[in-house]
């Protein structure tokens, strides 16, 4: 049996929600139905945690670009080791 790709479950799921979107709307939001709809949930949340294709597996090289860093991303970042920037609002 060949294996179920992310993007199959994905869809799977989606197919689960609009079910259970038509089944509420046909009985009501009743307990039996709220159940099932957090059994989906459930199982996205767990899904969310499968590995995905394209993503470093543990031991796998992963590349990081030469080109600089947006300084905006170290705006008011202390420095480790150094006990931080001194400013004059003491």
């Amino acid at each position: 049996m060949p294996a179920t790709t992310n993007s199959e479950l994905d869809r799977a799921l989606g197919e689960l929600r609009r079910c259970i979107s038509t089944l509420r709307s046909h009985h009501g939001d009743n307990v039996t139905i709220r159940r099932l709809a957090n059994g989906v949930e459930r199982l996205e949340i767990d899904a969310a945690e499968l590995p995905a294709r394209g993503r470093p597996v543990a031991g796998e090289v992963v590349y990081v670009p030469d080109t600089p860093y947006d300084p905006a991303l170290w705006r008011d970042v202390d420095d480790e080791g150094i006990g931080g920037h001194r400013r004059g609002d003491r």
